[in-house]
């Protein structure tokens, strides 16, 4: 049966109506949904360029200047994006130390690293706790040059009345900004998007010389709980959260350094930008953990990201909101992480942007200049491959520069009558920083920037008045820094905790000791009494004598341990005796052109107890293997060809 010409006719028009009802259906759709990117840059720790100034050559792993390819690129793929920056932005490489020391930022100059900043369009930035490095009124200088807003809530201004409740907020607490966005019919909207930050409550305790009574600080999970829905309240459509703060896997406490996982659990939050403790994620490291989804790249629902350190990622979310509501909404997110360097090809994935090396160039060569002088000679090489497990030569060196100096700050005073001891860790020691990340200086001329590699924090010498008990307990907290030995366990055992940071490894000088490493550890890395009747510490010996606990001592430091950074027992700033204005590295510095040629050898006062039918193995950086000769203790059981070698501790 055929349908006459007029019913065909009507059932085009049907068809055709239908078709326009739909098309405006979907329109209105696609006119109630967006697509929104975020990407974050964390802990550059003025990496602005692709340049390694300890090493003196360029690098392919990391550097702000190849992040900025990848900004590019991930700009063009979304019409909508915004960038923001976590902190921890304005030191960490000689480059910082220049601006800030060498030839200071004078007034109406602009900070290199905010030429950089400005350039790549930043929309807003977070404080991180080593903005504080170098003091409040450096931070304000250079911040001022920042052609976008800086935010953090939980940091106040000490008014001195005793309550810090009713303190004012240090820097602007959130910003709400207004963007407009396109939507996937192209139509405009105007979105308000706020933006809060954190900064981790224990920079009072890390930067106590800069901070004390000047201001206060907060829980960074009460805080928001705080100030989200007066966020929301204001008209904010959306709410990204910046904390300079890392992931734990365990409880987090209140107070936490580390708060993301109860951030995420905070309503009203749409995505949080993470960092400070320079790991990735997504990443393989946190897949144990309930919260977290690492497909989708969420914590509690929430997407999340952290992207590494010194631009070697950049972190991206992407975001469909919609509205269909009334309100937008996110409806679905993915975040991921990009890299700058293939690990397992060990190749580049970007070149690094030009424009960056231009706008810095003139700080680029300052700062050569400046890591190129000469300071002394060392007969030997000074490198720290070992460090971890052996007494070693580029943490000796520093101790003994720390103990020149306080001998001579002491004499003629009642504290000249104490035996001296001198604390000092290794800063460079691969793991998460890659298997690059070594202190590793030749025999021969000993440049400022060797200095800087052997100690890379702008820290001051503090030394505090501690009984041999405590003495003791610092050694105990110390030696967290290994995993427990079963004697009875596999024949070959990991020998290094990687959770625990090496710069918190500390070991004295003026004493000596073995390090048991078959007892369990007595404190976690929190500074908690974990396991009382443990000791890891043995054979404690001063000048050949076991150390009598109530014995009183002088130990040379720095400010960040003395004044409670690590957790340590006993030390939260009330024993301080010395309280030096000039800084660790300086103190390296004077004391290197004192001696003009050095031979930095470690004397062994400490070592690890063998633990019979246990081989103990560990991985450090391949460059090891060139020093071998000169540790008969330590043995190359395979080189991985990663960049990395497993070794052996031999008893």
């Amino acid at each position: 049966m055929s349908l006459s010409s007029s019913s065909a006719t009507r059932l085009r028009w049907l068809h055709l109506g239908i078709g326009l009802l739909a098309a405006a259906l979907c329109s209105a759709a696609l006119a109630e949904r967006l697509k929104l990117r975020i990407l974050e840059t964390t802990d550059v720790h003025m990496n602005l360029l692709n340049y390694d100034y300890y090493q003196d050559r360029f690098t392919d792993e990391y550097g702000l200047a190849k992040t900025a390819t990848l900004i590019r690129a991930a700009r063009a793929q979304s019409p909508n994006s915004l960038l923001f920056d976590n902190g921890d932005l304005l030191q960490g490489s000689p480059l910082g130390d220049f601006v800030a020391r060498v030839r200071p930022l004078q007034p109406g100059q602009v900070h290199p690293a905010y030429k950089v900043l400005n350039h790549l369009g930043v929309d807003a930035a977070n404080i991180g706790n080593h903005e504080f490095d170098y003091g409040l009124p450096f931070l304000r200088q250079a911040i001022a040059g920042a052609n976008f807003p800086y935010v953090s809530a939980n940091l106040h201004i000490d008014d001195g009345d005793g309550n810090p409740a009713n303190d004012e907020h240090a820097f602007p607490p959130y910003v709400i900004l207004e963007r407009t966005m396109t939507d996937e019919a192209g139509g405009r909207h105007r979105l308000k998007i706020g933006v809060i930050g954190f900064v981790p409550p224990q920079i009072l305790k890390w930067n106590r010389q800069h901070l004390k009574g000047r201001v206060t600080v907060r829980d960074i999970q009460e805080t928001a709980r705080r100030l989200v829905p007066e966020m929301k309240a204001r008209g904010a459509d959306l709410v990204v959260a910046i904390p300079h703060s890392g992931f734990e896997r365990g409880e987090t406490v209140f107070f936490a350094e580390n708060s993301v996982a109860r951030l995420a659990e905070v309503p009203g939050i749409d995505a949080i930008l993470f960092g400070h403790s320079h790991g990735e994620f997504p990443g393989r490291f946190f897949a144990q953990h309930p919260q977290v989804d690492l497909a989708r790249g969420t914590i509690n629902g929430v997407p999340a990201v952290m992207p590494g350190r010194w631009g070697d990622h950049l972190g991206v979310i992407d975001l469909v909101l919609d509205k269909a509501s009334g309100a937008w909404k996110v409806v679905d997110s993915r975040a991921e992480i990009r890299p700058i360097w293939d690990r397992a090809s060990r190749k580049p994935l970007v070149e690094a942007d030009p424009v960056i090396a231009r706008l810095i160039a003139d700080e680029h060569e300052g700062t050569l200049r400046y890591v190129r002088a000469e300071v002394a000679r060392s007969t030997v090489p000074i490198q720290s491959y070992f460090a971890q497990v052996a007494d070693d030569p580029s943490v000796q060196i520093v101790s003994q520069a720390q103990l020149a100096y306080t001998r001579r700050a002491v004499q003629g005073t009642e504290l000249e009558k104490l035996p001296l001891l001198s604390a000092a860790a290794p800063f460079k020691t691969g793991g998460r920083q890659g298997w690059n990340h070594y202190t590793d200086i030749p025999a021969g001329a000993v440049a400022l920037r060797n200095v800087a590699d052997l100690y890379i924090y702008p820290n001051t010498l503090k030394a505090v008045k501690l009984s041999g008990a405590q003495v003791r307990e610092w050694l105990e907290m110390s030696a967290g820094a290994f995993n427990r030995i079963d004697p009875a366990g596999p024949a070959e055992q990991n020998l290094i905790n990687t959770s625990f940071p090496s710069f918190n490894f500390d070991t004295l000088d003026g004493v000596s000791y073995r390090i048991d490493v078959t007892q369990p550890a007595r404190y976690d890395r929190g500074g908690k009494l974990l396991n009382p009747g443990a000791r890891r510490i043995v054979d404690l010996r001063h000048e050949g004598q076991p150390i009598d606990d109530k014995a009183m001592f002088l130990v040379a430091t720095n400010n960040y341990r003395a004044s409670g950074g690590g957790s340590f027992p006993g030390l939260d700033g009330s024993n301080v005796v010395v309280d030096a204005p000039d800084e660790n590295r300086e103190i390296l510095v004077q004391y290197l052109r004192a001696q003009q040629t050095v031979n930095p050898s470690a004397d062994a006062n400490w070592r690890i107890q063998p633990v019979p039918g246990v081989k103990l193995r560990f991985l450090s950086g391949a460059g090891g293997i060139a020093h071998l000769a000169r540790y008969p203790q330590v043995r190359l059981v395979t080189d991985n060809g990663d960049g990395s070698a497993l070794f052996e501790l031999l008893p």
